[in-house]
């Protein structure tokens, strides 16, 4: 009950540390949404109390900061032990199931580096894409990379969201119009990551072997 007051009071004083917190959270294992901390931010941004481009710089090093502790623990722990923390009393206090870090897995290797990416702007395996990635052991480098470009594109989309709603939305109805706006957007995330993977598949068909060029 503490922590939730915790947050509350964290929404309700938003600032770039706050923000950085809050996206740290929300990029860990703990489930606690994105739309209700970047969005929020960005309309603050738009009344002059915050800036726009600190709001989503910050709110990326947050997201960077949680990806690393879920890679970092999924590393080192290696599958039998997170598979068997997720089952666990506190695991399911999280939200976290079995199947839930299967199916992050699952995704990750199928798509390989690029799910990193495209994996942080997907619903229920957002927070999730680092586990499968430090099981695999990725290149930390290029962990890195594509964590900070799929946070830095997402928390951009929100932020523009929110500053431009400023403008149209009470303060009162904010959270209930970036509700509405997040679904849509993740849909199509979920369809720009489709088109990406199918285009990287397409790529590695494409690419001539032997040093032979295509005719």
């Amino acid at each position: 009950m503490e922590s939730v007051h915790f947050i509350e009071w964290c929404l309700e004083n938003l600032n770039y540390w706050t923000v950085t917190l809050l996206m740290a959270i929300e990029s860990s294992f703990i489930p606690f949404p994105s739309e209700v901390v970047i969005p929020p931010a960005a309309y603050k941004a738009a009344a002059g109390e915050l800036n726009v481009f600190l709001v989503v710089f910050f709110g990326t090093v947050g997201a960077l900061i949680g990806a690393y502790f879920n890679y970092i623990l999924a590393y080192y722990l290696g599958r039998p032990i997170i598979y068997k923390f997720v089952n666990t009393r506190f695991g399911h206090m999280c939200l976290l199931d079995e199947n839930k870090v299967h199916k992050a897995e699952d995704y990750f290797l199928k798509n390989g580096a690029i799910s990193t990416f495209v994996g942080r702007m997907i619903p229920a395996i957002r927070q999730l894409i680092s586990i499968p990635a430090g099981l695999a052991k990725m290149n930390f480098k290029q962990f890195t990379f594509y964590t900070v470009l799929g946070a830095l594109l997402w928390n951009t989309i929100l932020a523009v969201v929110g500053y431009s709603l400023h403008s149209v939305v009470p303060k009162d109805q904010l959270m209930q119009k970036v509700q509405e706006y997040s679904k849509e957007i993740s849909n199509g995330m979920i369809i720009l990551g489709i088109l990406l993977v199918l285009y990287f598949i397409y790529k590695g068909f494409a690419k001539p072997k032997n040093g032979v060029k295509a005719e």
